[in-house]
């Protein structure tokens, strides 16, 4: 039951942003982009400002990466097996190989490990970020029928400011630059409100979701893939890896996590099979309700 207990918190803020949206009908854009660009900055320098480097953060960056990239050759190999277009295997490659690790993942880690774990799931949020904003802008982009080059993918990692939030706190924390009271308390109020708002966001967003021209046999390979084979290579990554302890755990409940909500952004931006892209964020998101709590339980 504590499994369940730790999962139910974030889906009752995430339930708020649902509710509100279909009253309401928010500007979700204008709420996203005040997440995005004004208040995760302020969370990624705090966190690498005040948490000491580790060699841990080195293996959660070796982590992410061989995850992602395994994870790609197998939804490729799948795709292909299916004979998928460029587009749909696109549209896959964005919905399995990506997970939601910031507005879903870092709070249920936060209710199930505490402060110590947040601070784990902080960096990982990051790094995911990153990748997200380099290799997965390059498959949206490669997926849709317009053109698109690497000068314009450059220029859209160069305009997230979480990377130079994070930048900022790593430099601040080497230097031993003192932060005064007075400039680190307003960073902390807005760092603290930031999971809320972008939980709210991922609830905007799913009550916006629509099924239209979605295959079964499409959606199904994604679930497999991201719900099953994503959790199962991360377990093979951390065998491989000098991780063990609650960072391994940590890891491999976040490489669970159902598909990532900018993969809908970047597939409606695009135009690279958005409505599969979407449907699978919300059937994912869904069906974590049973598995997160389910593999946190095999983990303690």
């Amino acid at each position: 039951m504590e499994f369940v207990l730790a999962v139910i918190p974030a889906f009752l803020i995430i339930t708020v942003g649902y509710i509100g949206q279909k009253i309401v009908g928010f500007e979700r854009k204008s709420v996203s982009s005040t997440a995005l660009y004004l208040m995760y900055p302020f969370l990624a320098f705090r966190t690498f400002y005040e948490n000491k480097l580790t060699v841990e953060y080195f293996y959660i960056l070796i982590f992410c990466v061989l995850l992602c990239l395994t994870m790609i050759v197998v939804v490729k190999t799948g795709g292909k097996m299916m004979k998928a277009s460029r587009k749909k295997l696109s549209a896959m490659i964005l919905s399995a190989v990506f997970m939601n690790s910031g507005n879903y993942g870092t709070p249920i880690i936060l209710f199930a490990f505490g402060t110590a774990g947040f601070d784990y799931a902080i960096i990982m949020m990051v790094i995911q970020s990153f990748l997200m904003n380099t290799v997965g802008i390059y498959y949206a982009a490669i997926g849709s029928s317009d053109e698109y080059n690497l000068k314009e993918s450059l220029l859209s990692i160069a305009k997230m400011p979480i990377i130079y939030g994070a930048m900022a706190g790593v430099l601040f924390q080497l230097a031993a630059v003192p932060v005064p009271g007075f400039l680190m308390q307003p960073v902390s109020l807005i760092a603290d409100a930031t999971i809320p708002t972008i939980m709210i966001v991922l609830g905007m967003q799913l009550a916006t979701i629509k099924r239209k021209e979605v295959k079964r046999a499409n959606l199904y390979l994604i679930v497999v893939m991201k719900m099953l084979i994503a959790p199962a290579v991360a377990v093979g990554l951390i065998m491989l890896l000098p991780i063990d302890g609650m960072l391994a755990k940590i890891l491999i409940i976040l490489a669970a996590m159902p598909t990532a909500a900018n993969t809908t952004m970047f597939s409606l931006q695009f135009n690279t099979e958005p409505d599969l892209v979407s449907y699978s964020t919300l059937v994912t998101t869904l069906l974590s309700i049973v598995t997160i709590p389910l593999l946190l339980a095999i983990l303690s």
